[in-house]
């Protein structure tokens, strides 16, 4: 019998003092309110008494770090999983917001010609068709229990968006994925769908000063 629910789980806050967007860029692990949340979302999934058989996680240290509580509460060893990394971002590296910000740019604007595809990273249509084949693997090949899956905003953001059958281009600020954050996923039918979404750390949120890639 394959898995009953995959759990969608975004990383914490990260450690970003240079206010950059860092994407895929090494060296940017969480911060100690990160770690936090991370135990947040970890404590949520034990308070759901649950039997979680396997975790995987985005290989990027930020994620991998915020595995670690789960990985701890249901002694398991996370998988990386290259196909639920961030996506590439033509910014990484850059300030976005500011009066040195890359939207002020006169050079970066080439890359804003199509916002709806994005013209400045990876298609929206490859994140959802990557996560969506991960997530398909991971609820086939598990035998029985739940499965949690650590990963990014806009990666689980576009898995909410094809399920729910939307355009998958969006205005980034109305992203309903936070740090720390849980969505939950079951099959049903040919499909999969969503049951679910917490924001067990949204008590912390109010101190976070980095939100994650735009």
């Amino acid at each position: 019998m394959p898995a009953e629910q995959i759990h969608l789980v975004r990383h914490g806050e990260v450690f970003n003092p240079q206010g950059v967007l860092y994407g895929r860029l090494p060296g940017y692990g969480l911060s100690d309110l990160g770690r936090r949340m991370a135990q947040a979302a970890a404590d949520d999934l034990v308070a759901r008494d649950r039997h979680v058989s396997a975790l995987i996680s985005s290989p990027l240290q930020r994620t991998q770090q915020s595995a670690e509580p789960i990985a701890a509460a249901f002694d398991l060893e996370p998988v990386l999983d290259e196909r639920v990394i961030e996506p590439e971002n033509r910014f990484e590296g850059r300030r976005m917001r500011g009066p040195d910000g890359a939207l002020r740019d006169i050079r970066s604007w080439p890359l804003l010609v199509n916002p709806w595809e994005p013209s400045w990273g990876e298609p929206f249509r490859s994140i959802a068709d990557r996560m969506l084949a991960a997530i398909g693997d991971a609820w086939q090949q598990t035998d029985v229990g739940d499965v949690v899956i650590v990963s990014h905003q806009l990666p689980i953001w576009m898995v909410h968006r094809r399920l729910a059958r939307l355009s998958l281009s969006h205005d980034p600020r109305r992203r309903r994925c936070g740090l720390s954050s849980i969505t939950t996923l079951e099959r049903r039918g040919d499909r999969f769908v969503e049951v679910g979404y917490v924001d067990p750390a949204a008590g912390l949120a109010a101190e976070a000063t980095d939100v994650g890639a735009v």
